[in-house]
């Protein structure tokens, strides 16, 4: 009877914890008959089969945020996620990096880009799934907390894909601007079919979007692009010439760029394929060596006669984008809080397998400190993406109260939660010892993830100065932040000095300060989000940590009163 693929894991989980036996090679290259060196033991067995959504704080905030429709989906996406196959898919795309093609065999310009077929099992599942653009579409009250929670599972797979999949997601209400390109454009942005492969837009059954906002000169800075927009005789249609510095995923089929028109700085519209199956003048220079992000390719494209379709009024591109901005700023938070939830449960998974000493790892009074303390950092960092989601989906429909809290939440939760991933990576990394540091366990490629999570959709002083704007500009923002922080006045004394001192700092609101005022709005907002919705031994320890005092600079450091089986009860799913 052949052998399936799952008998051969169990066989290999079993040779694994009982101890395999290790031969000596002969002179030929081959294994000498009897001969051993020694027996591996005591090395955990893979962590694959699990379950990605195993994990309370997500599923209870889910049916708190008005999700709870969905829970069985996002149970299902769990267990694809936690799959081994799911999981091979994301190590392969990962060390099998996307080609360039600037030129066919026969000298024709293509600037095509080739991905690994992992890449493709991923993203068709993605966008299935509706981790695109798919909450457009569905006009039940959650949809966008279905999509967030549904990233925080398949984020442990890997983020590479991600990039296409939140651009298009974000391009949704800027298109809108440009009502009779959003009814074109739409219905296959929103789709759930994934068609690879450069057609014309319309012919295709679902679409990706991308994006090109900076340039080499001035980087997040884009009121500084030199990209010029020259208006055609065809109204709305204007000709590009210039260059992006950073565009991603550049095989998605549209892009909206940011371009100097006669009135301004202005939104566009652009194409791969043009309407009558050409190519448009998208120029691909090269694609970025990253540091991590491996599996999706960043490319510098040169514009050059490429026409673009004006989005919103001339001269009004940075407003045209900014909700775009909003939305993928909350995936970046999503992306750094699924990160930390994968890492986690790996450090989990190796210490309960893994004796030192006389006993497991997960047994130690020290490693149970760490992990606690990673614990309650993974806890407040998903507890949050799930309140900006929900927020979003309120002022998605209208709620006013719910669009100021988010204005000003979202760029608070993306600056502090993708800070907080590099520190976090690192210290669960580190968990695994030497056997963590090895590209075979995965833990490197999420520590080379962790900072670009903080680093796009605005670096972490970009972020904390468009906080001091959104608090200058509109005093409804500072207002809604501090209300939703009253609603666990009184709960706990530390938090509540920890919001009076937060008011004497909004006062002053100097830009030196930014960074301080933005992580003491993040602490006093995920210490409210869980003294309301966090079990006692989970807010109480934070709050004794984060905003009390108690507490080291590094993982591990909590206080000796902290109820660590309490914290490390709930974090750790019971199969890893």
């Amino acid at each position: 009877m052949a052998t399936t693929w799952a008998d051969e894991q169990q066989q290999g989980t079993a040779e694994e914890r009982g101890g395999t036996r290790v031969s000596a090679p002969g002179a030929d290259g081959g294994h000498r008959g009897g001969a051993t060196t020694h027996d591996v033991t005591n090395q955990p067995g893979p962590l694959t089969p699990y379950d990605a959504s195993d994990d309370p704080a997500l599923l209870e905030g889910l049916r708190r945020e008005g999700a709870g429709w969905a829970e069985d989906d996002v149970r299902r996406l769990g267990l694809l996620a936690g799959s081994a196959q799911v999981q091979e898919w994301s190590d392969q795309a990962n060390r099998h990096a996307p080609e360039l093609r600037t030129h066919d065999r026969y000298g024709h310009r293509v600037d095509e880009v080739d991905f690994h077929p992992s890449w493709h099992h991923l993203m068709r599942t993605a966008v299935a799934e509706g981790l695109a653009a798919a909450p457009w579409a569905d006009d039940r009250p959650g949809a966008h907390v279905v999509r967030t929670a549904g990233g925080l599972v398949w984020g442990h797979t890997e983020a590479g894909h991600g990039c296409p999949t939140s651009m298009t997601y974000a391009a949704v209400p800027a298109l809108r601007r440009q009502p009779e390109l959003a009814a074109v454009y739409e219905p296959l942005l929103t789709s759930r079919e994934y068609e690879p492969g450069l057609r014309v837009p319309a012919d295709k059954r679902g679409l990706l979007a991308g994006m090109g906002m900076t340039e080499k000169q001035g980087g997040s800075d884009v009121r500084t692009n030199t990209t010029a927009a020259t208006p055609t005789s065809e109204s709305g249609v204007y000709t590009l010439r210039g260059h992006k510095w950073f565009t991603s995923a550049p095989m998605c089929d549209v892009f909206l760029v940011l371009a100097q028109a006669p009135g301004g700085l202005s939104c566009f519209l652009v194409p791969r394929v043009l309407p009558d199956g050409t190519r448009n003048s998208f120029r691909i220079q090269r694609l970025k060596d990253k540091l991590g992000n491996r599996s999706n390719a960043s490319s510098e494209p040169e514009f050059d006669g490429t026409v673009a379709w004006l989005v919103g009024p001339e001269g009004q591109g940075v407003k045209t984008i900014i909700e775009m901005v909003n939305c993928t700023r909350l995936d970046c938070v999503m992306m750094s809080a699924a990160l930390m939830r994968k890492t986690l449960v790996e450090a989990g998974h190796h210490a309960r397998h893994r004796s030192a000493f006389g006993a497991r790892l997960v047994d130690q009074p020290l490693m149970r400190n760490v992990l606690a303390d990673l614990a309650l950092e993974s806890e407040a960092a998903t507890t949050l993406t799930l309140r900006l989601a929900g927020a979003a989906d309120r002022a998605v429909r209208g709620d006013r109260g719910e669009a100021a809290f988010r204005r000003i939440a979202t760029a608070v939760g993306k600056y502090w939660v993708t800070k907080r991933g590099p520190a976090f990576t690192a210290e669960a990394l580190e968990c695994l010892g030497g056997n963590g540091y090895v590209e075979d366990s995965g833990m490197p490629r999420h520590y080379r993830e962790a900072p670009l999570l903080s680093i796009w959709e605005g670096s972490g002083n970009v972020n904390a100065l468009d906080v001091l704007r959104a608090l200058g500009r509109d005093t409804a923002t500072g207002q809604a932040l501090f209300d939703e922080l009253a609603l666990s006045r009184g709960a706990d004394a530390r938090l509540d000095a920890a919001v009076d001192r937060l008011k004497d700092r909004v006062a002053e609101g100097s830009q030196a300060g930014a960074r301080r005022l933005v992580e003491d709005m993040a602490l006093a907002l995920q210490g409210s989000l869980l003294v309301r919705h966090a079990p006692a031994a989970v807010a109480d320890a934070f709050c004794a940590t984060r905003l009390g005092g108690d507490w080291g600079h590094a993982f591990g450091t909590l206080p000796a009163s902290a109820p660590v089986d309490a914290i490390l009860g709930r974090a750790l799913p019971a199969g890893a």
